[in-house]
């Protein structure tokens, strides 16, 4: 289930969705519907989640694959493996191919003698060629997820004819998420939602850190609502409390501020 993101999720659709599910619209039309979408914005607004969704309601074949991972160490092996990922989506169609972190193998191209950068480089140019070489009114979609839609390779923009914004959620769709992740937990009376969500920045700590106690995105509320879980638990209590959910805050936002690693809570 996804908060928010309704006018996100309607033009996913429409990229993705209805040319695999109805493709006769697009032809009474007589337009070409896009390649596929980049979706773009900060960690942990629910890029890689809107991906899954739209593949669960197409049924269709969903190839995931991080950026990261087509950067090989031996020259020629990153392009091979993008061939192989685009014919293994086409044996499997309709399918989805699903590249997250993106700009790992797609950002902007650069003079360089590093013999890493040129292989990155021609990775990318076989993913644009990827592309480029089939057709929009297929069986094959293409989603791409970043961070940093600014470091990207205009070209590659271009020739998926891709960008949605995923924006950080509103106070509104904040209390959304809570509701979806806390639906199947025991509550206490009092548990108040909107006073986590609108609280502003404060000082905590016997050093007097400045710390964000309000959570921003998706993945902080979703970490805030585990961790108060997990609070109770130790203390052998079946129902949670506003006072969980409070410490709970606090550690989950000190820890991403301190630089833990983000995906503590998957």
């Amino acid at each position: 289930m996804l908060a928010g993101l309704d006018t996100q999720i309607q033009e996913i659709k429409e990229s993705v969705e209805l040319p695999l599910t109805h493709p006769e619209y697009y032809e009474e039309m007589g337009i070409r519907p896009p390649k596929g979408v980049i979706l773009y914005g900060p960690p942990g607004t629910g890029k890689t989640l809107l991906a899954k969704a739209v593949a669960n309601q197409t049924s269709a074949t969903f190839l995931r694959v991080v950026g990261s991972e087509l950067i090989q160490k031996y020259l020629g092996d990153g392009p091979k493996l993008v061939r192989e990922l685009f014919r293994v989506a086409e044996e499997h169609a309709p399918s989805i191919v699903f590249i997250d972190e993106i700009d790992a193998v797609g950002t902007k191209r650069y003079d360089s003698n590093s013999g890493g950068e040129r292989e990155i480089q021609r990775t990318m140019l076989e993913l644009l060629n990827q592309l480029d070489g089939f057709d929009s009114r297929g069986d094959v979609k293409v989603i791409m997820a970043t961070n940093r839609i600014e470091t990207l390779e205009t070209a590659l923009i271009r020739s998926a004819r891709i960008d949605r914004s995923i924006p950080l959620p509103d106070e509104k769709t904040k209390r959304r998420i809570f509701n979806i992740h806390t639906n199947k937990m025991t509550l206490c009376g009092g548990v108040n939602f909107d006073e986590l969500n609108l609280a502003k920045d404060d000082l905590s700590g016997a050093n007097i850190k400045m710390i964000t106690s309000r959570p921003r995105s998706g993945a902080d509320i979703k970490a805030i609502c585990t961790e108060a879980g997990l609070m109770a638990l130790r203390e052998r209590r079946m129902k949670i409390t506003n006072e969980d959910f409070k410490k709970s805050k606090e550690s989950v936002l000190y820890r991403k501020k301190e630089g833990t690693p983000e995906g503590l809570y998957l």
